[in-house]
C-alpha cells in the first residue's frame, strides 16, 4: 500500500501547538545560530541516546548536527525545542526534515524523525510523547502524511522493521 494509514487533510490539523507544563515553551532551534546549535549539541551529548550502563553516548558534532538538520528544502519549523527555567535553557528537542522515499516504484514525500532527546531531569514528566505529537503536527500541516523514524524499543503493532549497526568513526 502506498498510502497513509489514516486519511486526513490539512483543515483537519490543529494550528495552535500542543501545551505543555507551565514554565516551559516551544522554540524552533535555528542551526545557522551559533549559539543555538550549540545548544542542541550540548543537550544532545548530555542526554541522547546511551546504552544501559551510561558509558556510551552519540556524541555528533555542531558541524554534523548542522549537515543533517538542513538539507535541501528543510523546514525550519520542524527543528522543535522545549525551554523552561529562568535561563529559557533547552531542555528537550526533536526534528524533522523532508525526505523523498521509493515504495514499490513511487516517490512519497515523508518526514525523517531523528534526535528525540528529553533531559534528564525531565524524563518524568512524559515530554517525549508530546515532542512526538508536536512534530507531527507540524508536518501535519505542511501535507506530509507519513514518516521514517528508528526506535530503541519495541513499538505497538509495527508493520515493518529492520536491524541497523553503527560503526564508530573516530571514537
Amino acid at each position: 500500500m502506498n498510502a497513509p494509514v489514516e486519511q486526513r487533510t490539512v483543515a483537519e490539523i490543529e494550528v495552535a501547538p500542543l501545551g505543555l507544563p507551565e514554565g516551559y515553551e516551544w522554540c524552533t532551534i535555528d542551526m545557522k545560530d551559533e549559539v543555538q546549535a550549540m545548544e542542541l549539541y550540548t543537550l544532545l551529548s548530555n542526554h541522547y541516546v546511551e546504552d544501559d550502563g551510561g558509558n556510551f553516548r552519540f556524541d555528533y558534532s555542531v558541524d554534523f548536527l548542522k549537515w543533517a538538520l538542513t538539507p535541501p528544502d528543510f523546514k525550519p519549523d520542524w527543528h522543535i525545542g522545549v525551554r523552561g527555567g529562568k535561563n529559557k535553557k533547552l531542555f528537550g528537542f526533536i526534528s524533522g526534515i523532508p525526505v523523498r522515499m521509493g515504495c514499490n516504484g513511487t516517490q512519497i514525500l515523508m518526514a525523517e524523525i531523528n534526535f528525540l532527546c528529553v533531559h534528564k531531569q525531565l524524563r518524568q514528566h512524559r515530554l517525549a510523547p508530546v515532542l512526538i505529537r508536536e512534530v507531527t503536527r507540524r508536518v501535519n500541516l505542511c501535507d506530509v502524511w507519513q514518516a521514517i523514524y528508528t526506535s530503541g524499543t519495541t513499538l505497538p503493532t509495527p508493520f515493518g522493521s529492520a536491524v541497523y549497526w553503527h560503526r564508530n568513526l573516530n571514537p
